[in-house]
């Protein structure tokens, strides 16, 4: 068929694979919120955060209303967000966060996951020094953005940088202003691509590129499961 054809279904079957695994997540996160806020997005602000994400991934509006319309049916109640710490490879620490119905399944995989790497879990809390967790919000850069007066406008709803890289601005402040720099950006009229909350490693660790080799191995296995939402690692 010739190489043309060969690189256009490789990449093909590489994007399918990503919306398989990611798709699942998404919708997840929309359940949750659904059920926790409510299912009108405009009085539910993380349930319109996670409709913005699932957009930005290209979930179809169908799965997107498919996944709101969960949220009501009785199987959800069993729904838990729970979280994971542990070392993996090379002394590398990871955060999992996860949402599950059915916590034990999870805690088991999660476990395997650290265990056949040669890590393991280590008691909830160990780690939560270890990383800061900080609101992030994504934004298309366009020329007429004035940064300065984005800031100035934003630094009393709790934005403490932004960063330009490669046509995207980065916005970031402390995990309790979510709400007020949601409301910040919203009132400006700035459409975002992405948001949430995310956890940075206060002391990132260089790795060689043999070591990362192994731990790459291990994250892939553990972002590859269903119940899992997020992975954080300290890797610099």
């Amino acid at each position: 068929m010739g190489r043309a054809f060969e690189y256009r279904r490789a990449a093909k079957e590489k994007r399918w694979d990503k919306m398989s695994k990611i798709f699942p997540k998404l919708g997840k996160a929309i359940t949750m919120a659904a059920k926790e806020g409510g299912i009108d997005p405009s009085t539910n602000a993380k349930l319109r955060t996670a409709i913005q994400n699932a957009k930005s991934e290209n979930m179809p509006k169908d799965n997107i209303e498919a996944a709101i319309s969960r949220s009501v049916q009785k199987e959800t109640d069993l729904f838990s967000e729970l979280n994971y710490e542990g070392k993996g490879p090379h002394g590398v620490l990871v955060f999992v966060e996860c949402a599950t119905d059915n916590s034990t399944r999870t805690v088991a995989n999660v476990k395997s996951y650290f265990n056949k790497a040669g890590g393991s879990i280590v008691p909830t809390g160990s780690l939560e020094f270890m990383f800061q967790r900080k609101s992030v919000f994504e934004i298309e850069m366009t020329e007429e953005m004035d940064l300065e007066e984005m800031e100035f406008n934003l630094i009393d709803a709790g934005v403490e940088e932004l960063e330009a890289e490669e046509g995207v601005l980065f916005i970031s402040g402390d995990y309790t202003s979510f709400g007020t720099i949601s409301k910040g950006l919203e009132d400006l009229g700035i459409e975002l691509q992405k948001s949430g909350l995310k956890r940075f490693a206060t002391s990132p660790v260089e790795f060689s590129e043999e070591q990362l080799i192994d731990i790459e191995k291990m994250l892939d296995k553990i972002e590859d499961d269903d119940d899992i939402q997020q992975v954080f690692t300290n890797i610099a």
